[in-house]
């Protein structure tokens, strides 16, 4: 009895494992035709991703902008506390 539930459970794995190895290998390709579908997207011109690219870097460097400029700061006042403390020790 557990010789044939072994055999099976064997059987059951060498099964999983084509199956898992089948799903992962790609389809082979077919030619695409020659004419764009309707449902396609125009590609979009070399312009319109410039400005966007742009908007993205401008959208990222203004908080960078702003945090490089209360860091400043921060940093004076930690100065000016340190030196506050300097002259109040003996």
């Amino acid at each position: 009895m557990k010789i044939r539930g072994y055999n099976l459970s064997l059987l059951f794995s060498a099964v999983v494992m084509v199956g898992l190895i089948g799903c992962g290998q790609e389809a082979t390709k077919t030619e695409a035709p020659k004419v764009a579908s309707p449902s396609a997207p125009a590609a979009p011109s070399k312009s319109v991703t410039d400005s966007a690219g742009q908007a993205i870097v401008d959208s990222i460097k203004t908080p960078l902008d702003k945090s490089r400029a209360v860091e400043g700061t921060l940093e004076k006042a930690a100065g000016k506390t340190a030196d506050t403390v300097k002259d109040a020790t003996p």
